[in-house]
């Protein structure tokens, strides 16, 4: 079976066709970042209609490439995410799907992440815990199969992908900001700062991380005007914030595979993308006896690779929407249906 998969959930247009027997044939991403940039921020009526330009000349693209005509199924994000955007994206996969006359099917935007290291050789097994760490969401859930998901803890107020670019703001590094921030603490010291682990003194495993966004400005504001270096100190305060985003997502991993009694970890979404979080993290679990599995680099962004692989599992397995469909700006992982059966490459 092969599925075309349709990401329009925010600022990137991903495409992607899945073949349950040759794996990933071809997938594409276009990135909106210079219409945003002038804004400092995702800027929803613009994403919408770049959506609305980019998405047929991507899935034509993709056909090509992977050699196909049409696909036996099609999956397109239906949340959560920015309506007007999901709305480009779900108008143009169900109405292929009608004219293919094949099954069609809404994904929800972080079973996609949370699925996309079962893309990778090796896949983790069920179950595991996962940490969703894409956009404006952290998460930790507890993965029982598909669609059989507890969530552990989130993010109470910024998520950590929202602090890294609000910070990154603060530091004056251009948007995106997060992976310009990270780039900017490689350069930092760190016995300089140290600033604090949020919610790690405490029991639990929820996440916050707007207090450690506004530490960061209180000690640009502090540090910086009389300092000899201040770009070296602007590096320092980067290496610092990075250091305590990463050093609280991986103490609240480690409590999640202690709780859960699971030994194995994936890590998905946007920020999973960082090197110092990826060697952190392989230190921390392999030291308790445990292993991470992540997506490669260009699969923890917004994508259509992952849209089409989880469309696959749920397609598969007899699930299909009508001609009428319902995107949702909000979208509770917990109300989704499990399968069965697990999942196979």
């Amino acid at each position: 079976m092969r599925v075309l998969g349709i990401e329009t959930s925010c600022d990137e247009t991903g495409v992607a066709v899945y073949d349950s027997v040759g794996g990933l044939l071809a997938h594409a991403v276009y990135s909106q970042t210079e219409i945003h940039a002038q804004y400092g921020g995702v800027v929803p009526e613009l994403a919408s209609r770049d959506h609305v330009r980019k998405t047929l000349p991507l899935i034509r693209e993709v056909l090509e490439t992977a050699g196909l005509t049409a696909a036996d199924g099609v999956a397109y994000t239906a949340g959560p995410g920015l309506i007007g955007a999901l709305l480009v994206g779900a108008a143009v996969g169900r109405s292929l799907a009608w004219a293919w006359g094949v099954p069609a099917i809404g994904v929800h935007h972080m079973e996609g992440h949370l699925l996309a290291p079962l893309l990778e050789d090796p896949a983790p097994a069920f179950p595991f815990v996962a940490l969703l760490v894409s956009g404006g969401h952290t998460q930790l859930v507890d993965v029982a199969g598909i669609g059989r998901y507890r969530i552990l803890g989130e993010s109470l107020d910024d998520a950590a992908g929202e602090a890294f670019d609000k910070t990154a703001k603060i530091l004056g590094l251009p948007y995106p900001g997060g992976p310009q921030l990270a780039r900017l603490a490689e350069q930092g010291d760190p016995r300089h700062f140290r600033f604090p682990r949020p919610m790690t003194d405490r029991p639990g495993l929820d996440f916050s991380f707007s207090g450690l966004k506004t530490f960061a400005l209180n000690t640009l504001h502090h540090e910086v005007p009389g300092a000899a270096d201040p770009a070296q100190t602007r590096a320092d305060i980067a290496r610092a914030f990075e250091e305590a985003v990463v050093d609280t997502l991986v103490i609240k991993c480690r409590r999640a595979l202690k709780a859960t009694g699971h030994r194995r970890l994936i890590l998905a979404g946007g920020v999973s993308a960082n090197r110092y979080l990826r060697q952190q993290m392989d230190l921390a679990i392999a030291a308790v006896g445990g292993q991470t599995y992540y997506p490669r680099p260009s699969l923890c962004t917004d994508n259509g690779a992952m849209i089409a692989y989880a469309g696959w599992q749920r397609l598969r397995a007899g699930q299909h929407e009508p001609l009428r469909f319902a995107p949702r700006a909000r979208w509770p992982m917990e109300s989704l249906p499990g399968l069965d059966s697990a999942p196979t490459q």
